[in-house]
């Protein structure tokens, strides 16, 4: 699981033709380090499948105002650049997360 910067997002991210993953997180969000190794785990069963990024929103405001990061924790499923599917907040359990990346791949 790559953790992406600001300045990486895009190319890793939008520009990619790959299925990716993001987990957005934030430093002072408690959920988001309790599900953090879960979502690690995950990234391993599902290797060479689907891309797992992580970004902390705490140092991106702007690029998690634009890609409509409305709460945390929040991942979001990308597919060709574009956002196809995320859960956000209490829906974001390890079993809804995995049963979204089951969905595309």
């Amino acid at each position: 699981m790559i953790d992406l910067s600001k300045d990486e997002f895009d190319a890793a991210v939008i520009e990619s033709k790959e299925l990716c993953l993001v987990d957005y997180y934030g430093d002072a969000c408690e959920p988001c380090k309790a599900l953090m190794p879960h979502v690690e785990a995950m990234s391993k069963e599902f290797e060479g499948k689907i891309k797992f990024y992580k970004f902390n929103t705490s140092q991106a405001r702007r690029l998690a105002i634009r890609e409509r990061i409305l709460g945390l924790p929040t991942l979001a499923i990308y597919k060709d650049g574009a956002k196809v599917e995320e859960v956000t907040k209490d829906d974001a359990t390890v079993e809804k997360i995995k049963a979204m990346v089951e969905k595309y791949i």
